[in-house]
């Protein structure tokens, strides 16, 4: 009988912060009796939450479950930054741009038809600006290399035909009240979101038309005839078809085994500004910044009803089991601080709120894990440092694939080569996180 086992279940590092400054959440259920679906979807995120929308669209009558380990944006959904971005984001290049512009092309195509459904979810669920605002962002550099590195995506992007600005220091410096920045280069296809809002708002909307669970995290699943089950701590599903959509944690189940790169990202959110403290910083009251290095410091300022914040995110560890430890945290948090400083100088009295870690799921290729895995059972996983675009596109894409067979989502990540295997442990960690070191310090101020 074919059985895959759950050889770890996700574990968390740190309160999510964006979920942290939310109204407390009305939880789902824990699955507690035994039921029967069409299909089942593993993991509460970007994808399984796309693939659950998708499915209900295509076919109203199907019988779907939702399962989430843990708390609904309380995983990776609400751990990141917060940008849906449309164009190229190589995170293993110095300057985001791809290797061709046809395929470049076919990526910013398929990254806007997320964007569309997203749009379309934050309609529905009458998201304000402040949770969902198509406001664009900066690629902000601060070292002459980081001028570099602007000015060379500027022209990929003109290759391409893509809107874009180049601000110099004094015109960054007067929207983020930053002294820091040297030069900035702004995309507008970027959405920025509160992931944790947006995350609840499309759950709470789905919890009408599909069956969905907290805290009931899959152990197991089990060829059963022509279908399988999927089984719980305190219940089990009978099911047609399973999506896993549970991003690196595909691998606990001994699927596309030594074939992804867990990495570990960290960051701090500052309590709310006083008014002071707001008039001294000066500046929008809401931007965004990706560093003009890739492996550099991402920056938001946030205002309205979460308060008037600023996050950063900087730090990457690898993780081949998954998870950090709240001695890592502390450490990259001693580096969030010293990054605030150095970009808020007029801040000194301005203390981090909420410090938290969050993982995402590489290949070395770039290639996702996605498909059909076993007759049956389908994976949406990967993303490769574009969480909420490409987990919202490849939980469209999977939807489609079960009941439409093909489209034009599901064609693109199913062309793609099968990740590589890693090399063996103890090396890929060594040399990971040896790599990553490297690229954090090349990346210097920015």
């Amino acid at each position: 009988m074919t059985r895959f086992e759950a050889k770890r279940l996700p574990r968390q590092t740190g309160p999510a912060g964006w979920n942290a400054i939310l109204p407390p959440w009305k939880a789902l259920p824990v699955l507690s009796k035994d039921l029967s679906a069409d299909v089942t979807i593993v993991g509460g995120g970007f994808a399984g939450l796309s693939a659950a929308r998708r499915l209900h669209q295509i076919d109203p009558s199907l019988r779907a479950v939702l399962l989430e380990a843990g708390h609904i944006a309380e995983g990776s959904s609400g751990r990141n930054s917060g940008f849906m971005i449309d164009l190229p984001h190589d995170l293993a290049s110095d300057n985001y741009a791809g290797d061709a512009l046809e395929s470049d092309r076919a990526a910013i195509a398929l990254n806007r038809k997320a964007i569309a459904f997203a749009t379309h979810v934050a309609t529905e669920c009458d998201l304000p600006q402040e949770a969902f605002d198509p406001c664009g962002k900066f690629n902000a550099a601060a070292t002459p290399g980081g001028d570099a590195h602007n000015l060379e995506f500027a022209e990929h992007l003109k290759k391409l035909g893509e809107p874009h600005t180049l601000y110099d220091r004094q015109q960054i410096g007067e929207i983020t009240g930053s002294p820091h920045y040297t030069s900035a280069l702004y995309a507008p296809g970027t959405v920025m979101i509160q992931p944790a809002a947006y995350v609840r708002a499309l759950a709470e909307t789905l919890a009408e038309q599909v069956r969905m669970f907290e805290r009931s995290p899959v152990t197991a699943f089990e060829k059963q005839g022509n279908g399988w089950v999927v089984q719980t701590p305190n219940a089990k599903i009978t099911t047609g078809s399973i999506i896993l959509a549970n991003n690196g944690h595909l691998e606990s189940f001994g699927l596309y085994a030594r074939r992804l790169m867990h990495i570990c990202l960290y960051a701090s959110l500052t309590e709310s500004m006083t008014p002071e403290q707001i008039k001294t910083l000066g500046g929008q009251s809401h931007w965004s910044v990706t560093p003009a290095n890739p492996m550099g410091t991402s920056v938001r300022r946030i205002s309205g009803s979460y308060g008037d914040r600023i996050l950063i995110r900087t730090c990457s560890s690898f993780h081949p089991n998954l998870e950090t430890s709240e001695a890592r945290l502390q450490k990259a948090g001693r580096v969030h601080d010293r990054k605030f400083r150095e970009r808020f100088p007029q801040l000194p009295g301005l203390r981090m709120e909420h410090r938290w870690a969050g993982m995402l799921c590489l290949s070395r290729n770039g290639s996702a894990a996605f498909g059909e895995l076993e007759s049956g059972v389908y994976s949406a996983c990967c993303q490769n440092g574009l969480g909420i675009a490409r987990g919202t596109l490849q939980g469209m894409g999977v939807a489609e694939l079960i009941l439409q067979g093909k489209s034009q989502i599901a064609d693109h990540f199913t062309a793609q080569p099968t990740p590589p295997r890693l090399p063996p442990e103890p090396f890929a960690s060594i040399g990971a996180n040896s790599y990553l070191k490297w690229k954090e310090w090349r990346s210097g101020k920015e």
